[in-house]
């Protein structure tokens, strides 16, 4: 009993307060339209982003208590305005949150006032009965109070059970209307604020790829702390090692026998194990990638290159250390591939950058007719550019040219 009597009271709070904001958010529509019309005349390129972030304050405390009425938790939205004119209404244009706000304008007037007019009818005849029934005497008698349906209320003997009828008429329908009406006007109002499904899958999409690029940085960094490890600390130890068993076999007699051959095994395993050690520091993260950056590996590979290459990079600026990894690697691989399979005589690489995302593309002159099947490392090419959510197109009619084009998501 006790709990219902607390949804009636907040039910009618939360309406009774909202059919005022109701009127005056009708006020907001010929706001934004000035705001509109004076961004022509340059005013308003400062104006309306404010109009729209005060919106955005105005939206947000209704949309709190909306939550509160529910009982239900409502994460904050923001409404700071970035530093610029041009950086402001970039985030106006890209926020869905805007076009939102501007949609629960619309459901707030139309919801708002009718659940607030008939929030303010039950209590107002709970109140009036009251009132009225003690104040009837106020009234002239040619001109007498009436309660209910009209009922003309002339003595105490007409006045107390009559407003005793309506005070439990007005109670009964506070008690059944006004929690159900408040419950319906706050479910609005969130369906308005809160994003669609396809917009909520959107923005998870991008949180999971801006989480994605934050792990994909971090393993980078750790590729790179693992082969300076290897480089600076196991691979040198191991290069002493070799090196010591190299003077003892020198410093050993030569009718050593079983003795000069263990120390040959364990010189001859150390170089093995230095140069195993090798191969995986350059598949984990080129050295040279970190001594040369991604230019200077880049030329490095098309030089050391088995047959003619030319390499052509536009404005790359600061590319994801995964995302670099992946580029050295991938024209590594299309060069190798030219050079075993294509016959070519000439191979063209050109790296840019179109906004968000790494252009490659590698065309030799070669004979065509490429075959991933047949094991020529397309498949680790695209195997690599998936784990980045890029796209691999290869391009390879018989008689050639083959050419192999990369798009991987760079921005960081």
């Amino acid at each position: 009993m006790r709990e219902r009597w607390d949804q009636v009271w907040r039910g009618s709070r939360y309406l009774l307060i909202g059919l005022p904001t109701a009127l005056a958010t009708m006020l907001v529509l010929p706001l934004l339209m000035v705001g509109a019309i004076s961004t022509a005349l340059g005013v308003g390129l400062m104006l309306f982003p404010r109009i729209m972030a005060g919106l955005r304050l105005w939206g947000e405390w209704h949309r709190r208590r909306a939550a509160a009425v529910l009982g239900v938790s409502v994460a904050p939205r923001h409404a700071t305005l970035p530093k610029g004119v041009r950086a402001q209404w970039r985030q106006l244009l890209d926020d869905g949150e805007n076009r939102r706000d501007v949609r629960w304008v619309l459901w707030h007037i139309a919801t708002g006032l009718p659940a607030g007019l008939a929030a303010l009818c039950c209590v107002g005849l709970t109140v009036g009965a009251v009132v009225a029934a003690s104040l009837w005497w106020l009234f002239p008698a040619d001109e007498p109070l009436s309660l209910l349906v009209g009922i003309p209320v002339t003595s105490w003997g007409s006045a107390l059970p009559m407003g005793a009828l309506q005070l439990a008429l007005g109670v009964a329908l506070t008690w059944w209307a006004v929690p159900r009406l408040a419950r319906w006007d706050a479910r609005a109002c969130l369906a308005a604020l809160e994003p669609s499904a396809e917009d909520q899958l959107a923005e998870r999409v991008g949180v999971l790829t801006e989480s994605r690029a934050g792990v994909l940085d971090a393993h980078g960094a750790e590729l790179r702390r693992i082969e300076r490890d290897l480089h600076d600390g196991t691979q040198a130890r191991l290069v002493a090692i070799a090196m010591r068993l190299g003077v003892a076999r020198e410093a050993l007699p030569d009718d050593s026998g079983a003795l000069a051959k263990l120390l040959q095994e364990a010189h001859e395993g150390t170089e093995e194990a230095m140069t195993e050690l090798r191969d995986v520091i350059r598949t984990m993260y080129p050295p040279i990638l970190a001594d040369r950056g991604l230019e200077g590996a880049l030329a490095s590979l098309t030089a050391g290159s088995a047959i003619p290459a030319e390499l052509d990079l536009g404005e790359l600026g600061r590319l994801p250390a995964a995302v670099e990894a992946a580029a050295y690697f991938i024209v590594a691989e299309t060069l190798t591939n030219a050079a075993k399979h294509s016959g070519a005589t000439r191979v063209t690489v050109r790296m840019s950058r179109r906004g968000g995302r790494l252009l490659i593309e590698v065309t030799d002159d070669g004979l065509g007719g490429a075959d991933e099947s047949r094991g020529t490392g397309l498949v680790g090419i695209r195997r690599r550019v998936a784990a980045l959510d890029g796209t691999v197109l290869v391009a390879s009619p018989v008689g050639g040219p083959t050419a192999v084009t990369v798009e991987l998501p760079c921005a960081s």
